[in-house]
C-alpha cells in the first residue's frame, strides 16, 4: 500500500486500514441481510480477514495479534507486533449503535507505538491516530467518567463517587477511549478485564494526543506477551490524575 508511490509510514497504513475496515463494516450491516449476534459475527469475520490479509501484505515481517484469529507464539520474538481488533464492540456494532470501534495498533517492544481507532458508527465516520494528534479540548467544569454501559466497574464507580465524577455509560473500550481524546470526558477507568487488541491501539492513539494511560495501580501497559489477559486500564486527562490514584488508594 502506497500513496503516489510512496510507502507509507505506519501511522498511514493504520490509519487507512482502520477506516477501510469501517466502510466494510457498515457496507455489512448495511446490506440487511443479517442482523443481531450473526451481524456481529459477519462482520467479525469480513473485517478481520481484509486486515489480516492486508497487513501480511504490506508488513510481511511483523508480528501480528488479532482478536478473531489464533495465536501463535510466532509473535513472540518479534519487535514490531501488530494488534488489532477488527470489531471492538461486537454487541454495539450488531445492534446498530454507533459506540463501537476498528482498533489498528503496533507494539514496538512492548510499547503501545502506533495506533489508529476508526469510529465508523458516527456521522461521516472518523479516525483518529498516534501520527495525528490534535489539542485536546477545554476541560469540563465536573469530570465526566466513561463506564461500561453494561457491567460498570465497582472501581470506577468508587472513584466517581470521591472526586464527584459524573459516569457516562457507552459501549466499546475504544469508543471510551477516544471519547476523552475528543473531550467527551475527562476520565476512562476500566477494571473487568481486557485483552491487548481491546486496549493497544486506542491507548498508542490517547497518549499521542497527551493523556495518561496506564494500569489503575499505575503500572505501564505491556504488549506482546504469552497471555494477552489486560485485566484493568486508565486513560485520563493529566490535570485528574493524581486525584484519580489518591481516590483508588
Amino acid at each position: 500500500m502506497s500513496k503516489g508511490g510512496v510507502a507509507m509510514t505506519d501511522g498511514e497504513l493504520a490509519a487507512a486500514l482502520a477506516e477501510a475496515a469501517g466502510r466494510i463494516l457498515l457496507e455489512v450491516r448495511g446490506s440487511g441481510l443479517v442482523s443481531g449476534k450473526a451481524l456481529g459475527k459477519a462482520g467479525d469475520e469480513t473485517a478481520n480477514q481484509f486486515l489480516v490479509h492486508a497487513l501480511r501484505q504490506q508488513r510481511p515481517e511483523d508480528g501480528l495479534l488479532s482478536e478473531e484469529s489464533k495465536d501463535t507464539d510466532a509473535r513472540l520474538s518479534k519487535e514490531r507486533v501488530w494488534i488489532i481488533d477488527p470489531v471492538d464492540g461486537t454487541r454495539e456494532y450488531g445492534e446498530e449503535r454507533s459506540d463501537w470501534a476498528v482498533h489498528v495498533g503496533m507494539a514496538l517492544r512492548g510499547v503501545a507505538t502506533v495506533g489508529a481507532v476508526a469510529l465508523p458508527g458516527l456521522n461521516g465516520g472518523t479516525v483518529l491516530r498516534s501520527d495525528q494528534p490534535q489539542a485536546l479540548p477545554p476541560l469540563a467544569d465536573k469530570p465526566r467518567m466513561l463506564v461500561s454501559r453494561t457491567r460498570p466497574a465497582a472501581e470506577a464507580v468508587t472513584v466517581a463517587e470521591k472526586i464527584g465524577a459524573e459516569l457516562v455509560p457507552m459501549g466499546s473500550a475504544g469508543a471510551k477511549a477516544m471519547a476523552v481524546v475528543r473531550g467527551e470526558a475527562e476520565i476512562y477507568l476500566h477494571s473487568g478485564g481486557q485483552h491487548e487488541w481491546d486496549n493497544c491501539a486506542p491507548v498508542a492513539v490517547a497518549e499521542a494526543h497527551g493523556l495518561f494511560c496506564s494500569r489503575i495501580d499505575g503500572s505501564p501497559l505491556r504488549y506482546n506477551k504469552a497471555d494477552t489477559y489486560l485485566p484493568d486500564l486508565l486513560v485520563c486527562r493529566r490535570e485528574w490524575t493524581e486525584r484519580v490514584f489518591a481516590a483508588l488508594a
